[in-house]
Parts: C-alpha cells; structure tokens; sequence
C-alpha cells in the first residue's frame, strides 16, 4: 500500500472515466486515484455498496450529479471511512414528480430500443450556451453516453427514479466537504448546491462562472485546482 490517500470519483449518468480524466491525471501526485464503475446496478444503495467494497479502508470521495447521489449514500453508510466529501453540480432531493414522469418516459423509449444517448439537441441541459459549438467538449460527451449505453442507461435511471430524498442525513456529515456548481448549471441549479452547503456541516461552496453541468469537463483547471487544495485540506 502507498503512502499516497486514497480517491474514488464516482461519474454521472451517461457518464464514464472520461468525466474525471483531466483530475485523475492532475491530482495523481497528491492521491491514488481509481474511477468508479457505475453502470452495473439499477439502485443507489447497490451502486454505494459496490463502491464502499471496492475502496480502501478510508478514501476521499467526490461524485457528480448521480455520483453524488452515489456519494452522499455511501458516506451515511460508512461515515467512518469517507475522510473527505466532494459534491459536484448535484442534490440530495429525491425527483420532482415531473422529472420522475419524464425519466418513466425515458426508460420505456430506451426499452422500446430508441436509446439515443446524448445528442446535440440535449447538450445545452449538460453545458454552458458558450461551450455548444466546441467539438471536442460536445463530442466527448457524446461519445461517452454512448460508451455507457441502452442497458447501463436503464439501469441508472430506475436508479435515479426509486432514490429517496437524503437530506435530512445531511446534517449527520462529519468530514470536510467541498461543495462545487457551475453557475449555469441547468440540470442541478445553484440553489441545490447552496442547499447542500447549508445542511452539512463542515461544507463550503464554490461556484464555477461561465459553466453548466459537467463542470470537471467544461472548466476542467478550475474544478482540478479545487480539488487539489481540498485534497490537501486547505
């Protein structure tokens, strides 16, 4: 075993290593990183539980948006082993009823076989108005949707669909938590984040201007830079 902490980066939906790869190039000198996998399981808890058996006895954890939701789990089921939190462009509120209406709607496309992943017309959800003609962001967030795939999608939406609202675990936190929003964030607005910073005791927020929702893509330095100095504790 090294010397080196431990960090486990835990993607969105739709979303896979390439979400973190500008962290988990950047902060390999300060951490032992490892990108979590979470396209097996149709639950949050399961997609916790997997996580918690795969990491070291204690790890710094940081999820975006489902991966936060995936982090916020774990770190109620194992507070004694999460030694640092960070929570990106995410909420601990359960679906609206009409977001829930629209991801049943979803899931029955994608099992009729009309999985289209991300396209062009759902980017300006994901990323900011400024960043929708850049091919190499739009491209790579394409791709990656469909990397994940019809299967995976499914599963991590009846994920998303059946996760109960956690915000009343929130004030049960004990480590430091950093708490990090895109500005323009469509999909997880600020005031979800401000919400988080509120409710957890050792938090603090940083908003990201000039972003959307998949801030470690789009403002990749910015959010790599937080994370830095969060991993050191300053």
């Amino acid at each position: 075993m090294t010397g080196r902490p431990s960090l486990v980066l835990l993607p969105g939906l739709l979303c896979d290593e390439a979400l973190w790869a500008h962290q988990a190039a950047h902060l390999a000198d300060l951490a032992e990183v490892r990108i979590a996998d979470l396209t097996g399981h149709d639950s949050i808890p399961a997609m916790a539980e997997a996580v918690l058996d795969d990491a070291r006895d204690t790890f710094a954890l940081a999820g975006l948006s489902m991966g936060g939701y995936v982090a916020l789990e774990a770190v109620r089921r194992a507070p004694d082993r999460v030694t640092r939190l960070a929570l990106l462009d995410t909420t601990a509120r359960a679906d609206t009823r009409q977001k829930a209406r629209q991801r049943r709607g979803l899931i029955r496309l994608a099992q009729r076989g009309k999985f289209k992943g991300v396209t062009p017309r759902l980017l300006p959800q994901l990323i900011h108005p400024d960043r929708q003609d850049d091919p190499a962001l739009t491209e790579a967030v394409i791709a990656m949707a469909g990397r994940v795939g019809q299967d995976a999608f499914i599963r991590q939406e009846t994920a998303l669909l059946t996760r109960a609202d956690g915000r009343h675990h929130l004030a049960a936190i004990p480590c430091p938590t950093l708490v990090v929003c895109g500005r323009q964030d469509a999909l997880t607005p600020l005031e979800l984040s401000e919400e988080l910073a509120h409710l957890i005791p050792r938090a603090r927020l940083t908003v990201i201007e000039d972003c959307g929702h998949l801030s470690t893509m789009e403002r990749p330095e910015e959010v790599t830079g937080l994370m830095r100095e969060w991993l050191a504790g300053r």
